[in-house]
């Protein structure tokens, strides 16, 4: 999983920052969005998620790593 973020869209409302504040920040000069990490555990992927869904302005983008064909795992 990747997650992106958008200050240009981050109308800070903190929402992200209340959810997920491992991972979220807000700029201590315009209180706009900031990542405070850009590899992410598997146990945080479902409050990513979350945050992003519940972001009123869209700031926060999340991009789902693809899943490996069965067909290239079963081979190795």
């Amino acid at each position: 999983m990747q997650v992106s973020v958008d200050r240009n869209r981050c109308c800070s409302s903190g929402m992200c920052v209340m959810n997920v504040p491992e991972v979220f920040d807000q700029d201590d000069d315009d209180s706009l969005v900031k990542l405070r990490q850009t590899t992410l555990r598997s146990d945080q992927f479902a409050d990513v998620r979350l945050a992003a869904e519940l972001c009123p302005g869209g700031a926060i983008t999340v991009v789902e790593d693809e899943p490996e064909s069965s067909s290239e795992s079963e081979a190795g």
